[in-house]
């Protein structure tokens, strides 16, 4: 049974409302602050807690709920005969219902330029400390923290005169879901500011925090369930932040795959078209006009690019969206369509559409690669260098001339981007053949060599990692593959260049491999 309620909320939405139904079922209500002034204003009863305690509020607000008339209320367990006496013997009267959302920490340290102080003061310390105390003694304390929940609550009560032990349990919990999370974000606001915050870029002990965009229909196959979750911080740039424009809702596949078109076009500060199936670039074409670089990203695979994903750094204009319509595609991703590409495109019942600043090519502040596996968590720092300071390493007599070094670059772009083991060729612009996620090098060189085709003849070749034996340089000089860009490092790097010194090929060592597994 309800019989006192305390309400002390920073989110005042609903908060009248729920008030003005627990004054009428008889409830007595206390606050603090502005909940008090907007509850007395709607002309509801209502009592000050410093009334209850007989000790004002302090220290800038700081100091109010933190006493034992309060506590004593909450954490007294009403079946226990001893703690009843003791409040009885004290004077405290149970408070059956906490109402508390806390200080705006989140949004605070969301503004741009806020200071570390005034990050600090959005700490809330009196309202996790009444929600974990109601929280703990749920059994027989109603503790609400989301809005969501007042008519859920309210209609329980008002029904039966009383809140369900179900109910109570799953406040109890969001309670300890919402307190872990606020935590959470306080500790890595902390963690980002101190002066030798790399030291601590992989703690001791992990805690994250995401909250969820969407359930899904299904994960990666149908009989797997799945939802989508954000990071809480900077996510420009990033796929949740993109406003979806038309189209049915994404899928586990279609963000996965998405993300890695998107980690692809970062590489690219010129107009850049990417296309990519099953996490794998297809297609990539490079121009001054978004409608070029659209056809010889399409042209480089037409096959594979069915049913894709395009991804852009430049608004698609009419043109290009026209050549876009003329086959099925799963999404499209742009930092803008005009109206008139959007006339187009949106004819398509089917085709999901994204707006997103894919102009940014930074990634967020601290971002981190997490991949769950079977009890545990691998992390590491993103991917985000194409290559090491310093120069390029010519390891052959022949070195590649300036069109060649053009096609070195794009083609070492794309297989960063590529499953390992991974090849990738390119000329004039464009990826041509792409060898992905194979088990041995040679494999993935065939396969890129087999799907170039007759451009094949003068392109350049990038591997992901080092060439262990000579195979892969015997291959390129068969096909007519003009120069070569691999990491090197293998004991017989020798082999390959000899082989590429006796071919006429030229061959660049980065020094970097990139491995995607």
């Amino acid at each position: 049974m309800i019989k006192r309620a305390i309400l002390s909320v920073s989110d005042k939405t609903g908060i009248v409302d729920l008030a003005r139904r627990l004054s009428a079922k008889g409830v007595t209500l206390l606050s603090t602050g502005g909940t008090m002034k907007a509850i007395a204003q709607a002309g509801i009863p209502v009592t000050g807690v410093s009334d209850v305690t007989g000790f004002p509020e302090c220290l800038d607000g700081r100091v109010k709920t933190l006493h034992p008339m309060i506590h004593a209320g909450l954490l007294a367990v009403r079946g226990n005969e001893e703690h009843m006496a003791q409040l009885a013997e004290l004077g405290v009267e149970p408070i059956d219902m906490v109402v508390i959302n806390l200080y705006p920490f989140r949004q605070t340290i969301e503004k741009p330029g806020v200071t570390f102080e005034d990050a600090i003061e959005n700490i809330d310390i009196g309202g996790p400390t009444m929600l974990r105390a109601a929280a703990k003694n749920a059994q027989d304390v109603v503790v609400v923290i989301d809005p969501a929940d007042y008519a859920l609550v309210m209609d329980e009560f008002e029904a039966t005169g009383d809140v369900s032990l179900k109910t109570k349990r799953y406040l109890q919990y969001k309670v300890f879901e919402h307190t872990a999370q606020y935590d959470c974000m306080i500790q890595q606001y902390l963690r980002g500011q101190l002066e030798d915050s790399e030291r601590f870029e992989f703690p001791q002990n992990l805690t994250v925090t995401f909250e969820k965009v969407q359930e899904m229909r299904y994960g990666e196959n149908p009989h797997q369930k799945a939802a989508f979750y954000r990071d809480l911080g900077d996510i420009a740039g990033t796929l949740p932040a993109a406003k979806q424009l038309h189209g049915k809702e994404l899928s586990y596949n279609n963000i996965n795959d998405t993300n890695g078109a998107l980690e692809l076009l970062r590489e690219f500060d010129t107009t850049a078209v990417v296309a990519v199936k099953h996490g794998n670039p297809c297609g990539v074409g490079v121009a001054d006009e978004v409608s070029e670089a659209w056809r010889l990203a399409y042209e480089a695979d037409p096959v594979s690019v069915f049913g894709g994903i395009v991804v852009t750094n430049t608004a698609i204009d009419a043109a290009t969206a026209e050549q876009m319509s003329k086959i099925f595609l799963e999404i499209i991703v742009a930092p803008r369509f005009t109206d008139e590409a959007l006339a187009i495109l949106t004819k398509k019942k089917n085709l999901r559409l994204l707006e997103l600043d894919t102009t940014i090519r930074a990634y967020p502040k601290n971002e981190r690669v997490m991949r769950k596996v079977a009890g545990g968590l691998l992390v590491q720092e993103i991917d985000d260098k194409l290559l090491p300071d310093g120069e390029l390493k010519v390891v052959t007599q022949k070195a590649p001339t300036e069109a060649q070094m053009k096609d070195l670059l794009l083609a070492w772009k794309i297989v960063k981007h590529a499953k390992s083991n991974g090849i990738a060729i390119a000329k004039d612009n464009q990826s041509l053949g792409i060898g992905p996620g194979q088990v041995n090098r040679i494999w993935s060189t065939q396969m890129a060599i087999e799907r170039s085709g007759e451009k094949v003849r003068g392109a350049a070749l990038a591997s992901d990692a080092f060439f262990p034996f000579d195979d892969c340089v015997k291959a390129c000089a068969e096909a007519g593959i003009s120069c070569i860009i691999q990491p090197g490092g293998s004991v017989r790097d020798q082999d390959s260049i000899d082989a590429c010194n006796k071919y006429g090929i030229a061959m660049v060592f980065t020094g970097m491999r990139h491995f995607k597994h």
